[in-house]
């Protein structure tokens, strides 16, 4: 169990350390650390190395009881525990070495791709699927189910990939109110495109399921960042990309943290002005044809009520804000649907999420796409969905994919009740 998360949490940190053709030299000595931090002046401490190269720092969160994770190059290693023994800050190692867990993560991944195999059209979730199987798949959908599902394209990535879509919808006359949900737009959190995809199957296939969108139309687009997220897929050594795969002049470094990327407040906490780290938020905002198109194709509709992007991992159902600690004025209505959804899904296997605005639970991080939905582009509800990730991290094995998407629709579930007004109408 513990070599599972070890798995994840030294892979996260390849984009950061070192290019990825550079990966399988530089991994081996790697260590996780989970550090606690007892007073708000430790972490600060701990935090200042953010941005320094050679530190991933995993989870970050203002609660003092849940530890810091953070990944470190074996040439930093030793700098850094000193610092933290000289200010009596307490960690403990729980990555010995990186490059194994990544070996063993991905081979659960091989294995389970080679027992996949289903009928012409369909898309199995035994393994992570691919970009090209996810693209097959809602083809296959808009054609078999064209009654109800749409496929589209809100844009091409910089590579020319098509980020890919379905509406689903019951049809008739005039417009009607919308739940918008995005996935991918990191691309190593594998498990957010499948509860994507889940979602998909649920909503279309599963005939039950039809009476959710008898008034309402919902859009999925299950890998918004469809170049990172082929990346990943690609080796060993490209397995924990995170960023986009832009090309930029000003650097050698690729890509962009495309959830910094967006034009709310950008750039003014919470991320980062250096091209090479893992957070930059981009030469400007809405650099990468990918926000840019997930921002044209949103105000384009102007029916988005609810808008949910799935990342991992954390087990939090976060709104804004991102990039202050004050409260949006609806912040009631925002709890009332979010624990009315955390109730749903925790019926299944008891998972908790935890419930709050992005900056009081976690950290500051302006430029997030849940905070442009709800601040600019009018939506009334907006979350960032941190699946789980539990033991395994970043990377949990393909058999969590069906669980994790199973509670995650009962949640989906909830949000499209509020956008049909049947949840937290009278909320004051």
């Amino acid at each position: 169990m513990r070599s599972a998360t070890v798995v994840l949490c030294a892979a996260f940190a390849l984009s950061a350390l070192v290019g990825a053709e550079e990966y399988q030299a530089s991994v081996y000595g790697m260590q996780g650390l989970k550090v606690s931090c007892d007073s708000e002046e430790k972490l600060n401490l701990v935090r200042s190395y953010e941005n320094e190269p050679g530190f991933d720092f995993l989870r970050v969160a203002r609660d003092n009881r849940v530890p810091v994770e953070v990944l470190v190059a074996p040439d930093q290693l030793q700098r850094f525990k000193r610092d933290l023994l000289a200010n009596a800050i307490d960690f403990e190692v729980f990555v010995e070495d990186v490059s194994k867990v990544i070996d063993e993560e991905l081979a659960l991944q091989k294995r389970a791709r080679m027992n996949r195999a289903g009928p012409r059209g369909s898309i199995s979730l035994k393994a992570f699927p691919k970009y090209e199987e996810i693209v097959a798949y809602v083809d296959a959908l808009a054609k078999s189910h064209s009654e109800i599902v749409e496929a589209f394209s809100i844009g091409k990535s910089f590579e020319g990939r098509d980020i890919v879509g379905v509406k689903i919808s019951s049809g008739g006359a005039g417009s009607k109110p919308s739940l918008f949900i995005d996935a991918g737009i990191h691309a190593r959190e594998w498990i957010a495109p499948s509860s994507a995809v889940y979602a998909i199957k649920q909503l279309v296939e599963n005939a039950t399921n039809h009476h959710i969108f008898d008034n309402i139309d919902i859009y999925v687009v299950p890998v918004l960042n469809p170049d990172g997220y082929s990346y990943t897929h690609k080796s060993t050594s490209t397995r924990m990309w995170r960023k986009t795969r832009s090309v930029h002049k000003s650097s050698s470094c690729i890509g962009v943290d495309a959830n910094r990327n967006f034009e709310y407040e950008w750039m003014t906490v919470g991320a980062s002005s250096s091209p090479c780290s893992d957070i930059y938020a981009g030469p400007k905002a809405f650099s990468e044809p990918e926000t840019a198109a997930l921002r044209d194709f949103i105000l384009g509709l102007k029916s988005v009520k609810v808008y949910l992007t799935f990342h991992s991992y954390g087990q939090y159902l976060l709104h804004p804000w991102g990039f202050t600690t004050a409260l949006p004025k609806n912040e009631p209505v925002l709890r009332c649907a979010a624990e009315k959804a955390e109730a749903e899904l925790a019926k299944l296997r008891g998972t908790r999420y935890q419930i709050g605005s992005s900056t009081n639970v976690l950290y500051a991080a302006a430029g997030g796409s849940d905070d442009w939905v709800m601040g600019v582009a009018g939506a009334e509800l907006a979350y960032t969905v941190e699946l789980p990730g539990g033991i395994h991290g970043f990377a949990p094995p393909p058999k969590e994919i069906v669980p994790v998407g199973r509670e995650t629709f009962e949640a989906i579930k909830v949000f499209a009740s509020f956008v049909d007004n049947k949840v937290c109408q009278n909320v004051a």
